[in-house]
């Protein structure tokens, strides 16, 4: 996919990754449309990059038509639509329902209702690309925070859904899943995600540079090529890969 000129809009754009992509997104030659729901801190990217803020909550239905249908108001077309904000939520069972709402909400639903509101755009004008952060824990798991694996899990099949549905009438979609990078995201994941993540974690600089380079080919964007090897593992052998993450997990919970 040419980014040169191309109109690009990032969710969650404000900080970490998203705030990277757009940085390196303009940088080869794309307007960006950078929407966040601190309406400063897209400002903030925006203005440093030439593009163009737009605060706003992207997981609600109404945040995203009206993110979409400005962002088509103002340049007529979207080429990528990058599902980036969301938000990682600890815990079990046990938490409340409310941290596993807002883990659905933001995770899963708000790709969905960016794919219901820019969908109709790219099948009138024979196509665009939908890049979805999900996470390697949407291959794999999180230790400790089962809202944010299951969510992950779920966001990894609606990309899967859209680029099989879609193949044939221009439409593309890729799931981005890195491990650890070195954002707010991380610093706030607490001493299990710092001791399973930290000491191989990217910088999100590089993390938008395999981005941008990958647009257009293998559906999984993988920052991290180490995933591959643990994914092909897993699903050759799932009862060995089970059994070698519970062990991993005994060890961490041993060190806590």
């Amino acid at each position: 996919m040419r980014l040169d000129g191309s109109v690009v809009v990032v969710t969650g754009a404000g900080n970490g990754i998203g705030a990277a992509m757009s940085r390196e997104f303009a940088a080869r030659g794309a307007h960006v449309v950078v929407n966040d729901i601190d309406g400063h801190a897209a400002e903030s990217v925006a203005a440093g990059i030439g593009g163009t803020a737009a605060a706003g909550d992207a997981a609600s239905d109404a945040g995203a038509r009206e993110l979409v249908s400005g962002a088509l108001g103002e340049h007529g077309r979207i080429d990528l639509f990058c599902a980036n904000a969301g938000t990682a939520t600890a815990g079990g069972p046990e938490a409340p329902d409310e941290d596993w709402d807002h883990a659905w909400q933001l995770n899963v639903m708000a790709h969905v209702r960016a794919a219901r509101a820019v969908l109709p755009h790219w099948l009138e004008t024979g196509g665009g690309h939908f890049l979805a952060t999900v996470s390697a824990a949407g291959l794999l798991t999180m230790l400790g925070a089962a809202p944010y694996s299951v969510t992950k899990h779920a966001a990894i099949g609606f990309a899967e859904w859209l680029a099989v549905t879609y193949a044939d009438r221009g439409v593309t979609a890729q799931a981005l899943c890195p491990q650890g990078v070195r954002t707010g995201m991380l610093a706030g994941s607490g001493e299990t995600g710092q001791r399973l993540l930290a000491e191989d974690a990217l910088e999100p600089e590089r993390v938008a540079e395999v981005v941008a380079d990958s647009l257009g080919g293998d559906f999984l964007v993988l920052p991290h090529p180490e995933v591959a090897d643990r994914y092909a593992r897993r699903a050759a052998d799932p009862d060995r890969w089970l059994a070698g993450m519970s062990s991993l997990r005994r060890q961490v919970e041993q060190h806590g």
